[in-house]
């Protein structure tokens, strides 16, 4: 049997029936496991055999940075426990914060529990969605700036702003950013981004997110709002 090509509606697909498929799974290889790190990576390897069975797939490493780097897929798979929803992201530099990630998000978020009795753990997914790359960036941030952008803020009173908030960058590429804030106004981001020498992103405005969001398709939504 020939195997398509793995197209964004795929992965989606995909991510639904792998969800659905796992929060019935009786997941040995996890009871007692109480490292959401090694949790994830588990997840994220197991859902890319899933995908590798079905579909041809460019598989990414750590060196390129993101997991499905081919330039039609473009997304980074997350797997991260709803006690608290949040990864971390390289980082590469600060306008990711203003203008997104540069790339697609898919974010798995489950709840685990342990059988103890027959050790094994259930991973009940509770919400999982795919974020295009336009919002991904920081949530407060870039509503701030496209309020001030409606109130005629000029480039001065961004890059106080800017500043003010720490953004990672020299003057000179504060003021880079503040002309292209000016000339390409931002998405509104739907993540919560910390500075750090690696992004830290969290998904808890994701995850509750109940009303539709151009960009932002809710795949598994268990999460009572």
């Amino acid at each position: 049997m020939t195997k398509k090509n793995l197209t964004i509606q795929n992965l989606i697909d995909s991510a639904h029936q792998f969800c659905e498929q796992e929060s019935l799974f009786e997941n040995k290889e996890l009871f007692g496991v109480t490292d959401g790190k090694a949790v994830g990576t588990f997840i994220e390897h197991k859902f890319k055999d899933f995908l590798n069975k079905r579909f041809n797939v460019e598989n990414g490493n750590s060196a390129m940075g993101i997991d499905l780097p081919s330039p039609q897929i473009n997304t980074d798979i997350k797997v991260t426990s709803i006690r608290q929803p949040q990864s971390s992201s390289p980082f590469k530099n600060a306008k990711q914060k203003i203008f997104g990630l540069g790339y697609n998000l898919l974010v798995f978020v489950y709840e685990k529990t342990d059988n103890q009795e027959k050790e094994f753990a259930l991973l009940d997914f509770k919400s999982c969605s795919f974020i295009k790359d336009e919002r991904t960036a920081d949530y407060t941030t870039t509503f701030r700036l496209l309020e001030m952008l409606k109130d005629g803020a000029n480039e001065e009173d961004i890059i106080a702003y800017l500043n003010d908030k720490n953004i990672p960058a020299d003057d000179i590429a504060l003021t880079q950013i503040a002309k292209q804030i000016i000339k390409n106004p931002p998405n509104l981001g739907y993540l919560t981004i910390s500075n750090a020498l690696q992004w830290r992103l969290q998904y808890g405005r994701i995850v509750a997110l109940s009303e539709k969001v151009d960009g932002i398709i809710k795949i598994v939504d268990k999460v009572t709002h």
